[in-house]
């Protein structure tokens, strides 16, 4: 448990004195992610440590660089979890910046993502000022909420230097359900059930199957088991974490690894492709070579995105291409954070 806030302004404000590129780095577990760049090693991995837990309250603060196995450790102790999911990348992962890359489990759809659980934060700005967004309760967020705008930002707009999040209890009951369909029939019980009034926390498909998560008080785990069949799946919690950390076999190969997220009830495109389904029919995970402007419309009209999450080339622009005005919303953000543009850049996008 270390506080080297004071160490990251010097440094931050020497770059900006310098003119100096800065690239923010934690465990180094997400690496993958966004663009290549260039650019002096800004680390946040020793500035760690809980700062408060209050069980009661639900609600914890730590500094960025935490591993988020202690944070998971320590809520453990309670019977708590970070009901988002986030993965650990074998121990590697950090709170800050699994909130850069906005990265959440299985049950997003149904818990929420981390920016929907962040109450507040602290964030080193590009002038080298430390400042404080949000608070400890919801209440507390007014105007434009800072702390949920770092989700998916990838640290272009500061260093994130410490984190509050709202936590939740664990479930009592957790069982997985297991049916065998095609990815047309998955997409529709999908969203079928999703409809219901049962307690599905995450729904995916892959070679040839469906698996339904349903967790909460015995009884209604029982209820909804009985009345929507299929074979109960031993040890169904390793396999939403072999998802979660993306160890199944449908990740093992050095494929690009292609990234939508589109309305869940979207039809099944490119059908001869290989697919892997995740958060009810919104997440959609396609391996191989493909044209980037092709995904784009068929992701366009699916209602959604998509990215080149993993592999291929990475110096050319992996998220999908955003509209001129909120390119232009992007950029006066970035210059309001980070005026002389030494954060992460062309992390996120080759024009930011």
């Amino acid at each position: 448990m270390k506080d080297i806030s004071q160490q990251l302004i010097e440094q931050v404000k020497q770059a900006s004195n310098d003119g100096t590129k800065l690239r923010i780095v934690g465990g180094g577990s997400k690496n993958f992610m966004g663009r290549q760049i260039e650019g002096e090693p800004l680390s946040i991995a020793e500035h760690t440590g809980i700062v408060s837990y209050e069980p009661i309250e639900l609600v914890l603060t730590a500094r960025a660089g935490t591993p988020l196995v202690d944070i998971n450790a320590a809520l453990a102790e309670h019977n708590q979890r970070l009901a988002f999911e986030p993965p650990l990348f074998d121990g590697r992962a950090t709170l800050g910046g699994t909130l850069a890359c906005h990265l959440s489990g299985p049950g997003r759809p149904w818990n929420g993502s981390i920016r929907d659980h962040v109450l507040g934060s602290r964030l080193i700005n590009g002038r080298a000022e430390e400042l404080r967004f949000g608070g400890q309760v919801m209440k507390n967020v007014a105007g434009y909420d800072v702390s949920r705008m770092q989700a998916g930002a990838m640290g272009t707009l500061g260093v994130i230097s410490e984190v509050s999040l709202k936590i939740m209890p664990k479930p009592a009951v957790s069982m997985t359900l297991k049916q065998e369909m095609s990815s047309p029939q998955a997409i529709e019980t999908m969203n079928r059930l999703a409809g219901q009034a049962k307690p599905l926390t995450a729904a995916c498909w892959f070679d040839n199957h469906l698996y339904l998560r349903i967790e909460g008080a015995r009884s209604a785990v029982d209820s909804t088991i009985t009345q929507w069949q299929g074979s109960i799946l031993e040890n169904g919690t390793d396999l939403w974490n072999q998802l979660r950390e993306q160890q199944l076999a449908y990740f093992a190969d050095d494929m690009p690894l292609w990234r939508f997220s589109v309305n869940s009830n979207a039809p099944h495109f490119l059908p001869e492709a290989e697919w892997l389904i995740d958060w009810g029919g919104s997440q959609r995970w396609l391996r191989g070579d493909f044209v980037a402007a092709e995904l784009e419309v068929l992701a366009t009209s699916a209602g959604g995105q998509v990215s080149l999450y993993r592999g291929g080339d990475r110096l050319q622009d992996v998220f999908h291409t955003q509209p001129t005005a909120l390119r232009q919303l992007h950029q006066r953000l970035k210059h309001a954070f980070d005026p002389q543009g030494i954060f992460n850049p062309g992390r996120l996008y080759s024009w930011m």
